[in-house]
């Protein structure tokens, strides 16, 4: 059973729609879930490099067959903090980056500038 996240009404039924700007739900991980799908049908590169890995892991003459499950648990298992850092700022799209630039700025110059305001200011426009 999963969790519903986001915009609840009165009832407890999540409401349609978009959520509004700036509403941070968070994440919410379902610890009933125990099988993961990995879609590479669109991602050819990573594909063909996960596939070369599974060649390359079985090429030895002893031992059993090495999944893309394995392989995947020793790899998640040597993760460091930097690599944590590196995966969450690749999940930001540009426009979430500038956001978070304008909040940074706001908040080490002590302002309360909009966005628009911001740009202004950052390119120099008068």
């Amino acid at each position: 059973m999963s969790e519903v996240v986001g915009n609840l009404n009165e009832e407890g039924k999540k409401k349609r729609g978009r959520k509004s700007k700036k509403q941070n739900t968070g994440y919410v991980v379902n610890r009933e879930q125990s099988k993961f799908f990995v879609d590479l049908s669109k991602d050819k590169k990573s594909l063909d490099k996960i596939l070369d890995l599974l060649q390359e892991l079985n090429s030895k003459n002893y031992g059993k067959e090495i999944t893309f499950k394995e392989m995947s648990l020793y790899a998640i298992g040597k993760l460091t903090n930097k690599d944590h850092e590196k995966i969450q700022e690749s999940s930001l799209s540009e426009m979430e980056k500038v956001e978070r630039a304008l909040d940074e700025y706001n908040q080490k110059n002590n302002e309360k500038l909009t966005l628009g305001e911001y740009l202004v200011k950052q390119l120099k426009i008068n």
